[in-house]
């Protein structure tokens, strides 16, 4: 059921628009005893989910009980970053999201299905996991908040992705990421029917039907001015909700390029990226727009490590981004990249499968990765202050740029909020 739907191409929704038709939906879903409110974490900051949270505690006021931000694998949130994102919602409501043992399996679906929905690409079970709260809590609401967009592993980000994997266990973490992997990256991003999506739609109708969750759903993206528009907020408490999103999401956050790209800028916003395993996000978003031989430029001031996870860390600086054919094979022949498919997965998305060059330029602080460490996992490193005075990075604009050398140069300020793709390299 739909409780509440406002958006399209031309909305810009504001703080008011955001509250009053929260309010609206809050109103028709009636009292609540107790509510779980799940947003994303900081790394998700441009969905507005903090807004949105702020206001869900304005309004139920302590019945709101507990506010569980979707970690996935990442790290915890500190308390500044509560502060910024989430407003006024007291901190003493936030639970940190223990990804390898705090949650339970609510049934797992069959190697069967998962074969067919993966073309036989992998063959395994998945288990349909969440974090305990949601099962242990006695919650008659559970509020699961957060932006749709194009993404890497599952085709569309948020819906129910929110829960099986910002909630999620190890186990179903990596084995979703890994089906999205060896199914193709280039064949699920920016669809809404994939065969990640397929497992966690099947794992909603059949393990999940006693959780009462409503979904909260925000589009969001960047306008041609290069400011942060906010073009939808959808209610609901199943696919249809997330199906309108998607759709609008797809009008808005993807860019059809009239050719393919020679030479991308990507700009990493450094209170937003710290780890390769986020600020890929500015080679999975590009890939399909980048011409053959083209290069990638990745401006990443905060860039101090590769995963968030110590492990995965670990796993990406031993075995690095050097294509799929050699990923498998390293899963293939160790036991600790197979019982790590997430990383494995990553470290199939971060690379360019040798189509072309992507050079990571981090800051100059003691922390930020070095030389060495970048062009050990197969990147190419630039200084950075040489890079922004080169391509005279402030006075840039969103796409197209000619330089005056007439080099041309196409930038990017937000690869989170987007999809870019010639029609040579994306169907429909």
């Amino acid at each position: 059921m739909i409780y509440y739907q406002n958006g399209s191409a031309t909305h810009n929704l504001s703080h008011e628009d955001l509250e009053s038709g929260l309010r609206e939906a809050f109103d028709k879903l009636g009292e609540k005893r107790k509510v779980l409110a799940i947003p994303p974490d900081y790394t998700r900051l441009p969905s507005r989910a903090g807004e949105l949270t702020e206001i869900s505690w304005e309004y139920y006021g302590d019945k709101l009980a507990d506010v569980l931000p979707a970690l996935g694998t990442h790290t915890p949130m500190t308390d500044e970053q509560i502060i910024h994102m989430f407003g006024k919602t007291p901190k003493a409501l936030f639970r940190d999201h223990d990804w390898r043992n705090d949650v339970v399996t609510l049934g797992r679906i069959s190697a069967e299905i998962v074969e067919d929905v993966s073309e036989y690409k992998v063959h395994f079970d998945w288990p349909v996991q969440v974090n305990r709260l949601l099962v242990e809590g006695n919650f008659d609401l559970i509020l699961s908040i957060g932006q749709v967009v194009p993404h890497e592993v599952v085709g569309m980000a948020n819906y129910n992705k929110n829960i099986f994997v910002g909630t999620g266990g190890a186990e179903a973490i990596n084995k979703s990421h890994y089906v999205g992997a060896v199914y193709g990256m280039e064949r699920m991003m920016g669809r809404a029917d994939t065969p990640v999506r397929k497992l966690f739609n099947y794992a909603s109708e059949n393990f999940a039907k006693h959780l009462p969750i409503v979904y909260v759903l925000t589009v969001v993206g960047v306008n041609k001015e290069g400011k942060q528009q906010t073009y939808g907020l959808f209610v609901g408490d199943d696919f249809d909700v997330f199906d309108l999103a998607a759709k609008l999401s797809l009008e808005v956050n993807f860019q059809m390029v009239e050719k393919p790209l020679k030479k991308v800028l990507v700009w990493l916003d450094p209170t937003e990226f710290k780890s390769t395993w986020l600020g890929n996000k500015s080679i999975y978003r590009t890939r399909m727009a980048i011409a053959d031989g083209g290069e990638l430029i990745v401006l990443a001031p905060a860039l101090k490590e590769f995963g968030e996870d110590k492990e995965i860390d670990r796993l990406i600086r031993k075995y690095g981004y050097f294509g799929t054919p050699k990923t498998l094979k390293a899963v293939e022949d160790n036991d600790e990249l197979r019982n790590n498919l997430s990383a494995a997965a990553h470290l199939i998305h971060g690379s360019s499968e040798g189509r072309f060059s992507i050079t990571y330029c981090p800051g100059k602080k003691s922390e930020n990765l070095t030389r060495q460490e970048i062009e050990s996992v197969g990147f190419r490193y630039a200084d950075i202050n040489e890079m922004m005075q080169k391509y005279n990075f402030q006075h840039l604009k969103e796409g197209f740029n000619t330089l005056e050398n007439g080099e041309e140069i196409y930038f990017i300020s937000s690869p989170a909020l987007g999809l870019w793709a010639h029609r040579d390299r994306f169907e429909y």
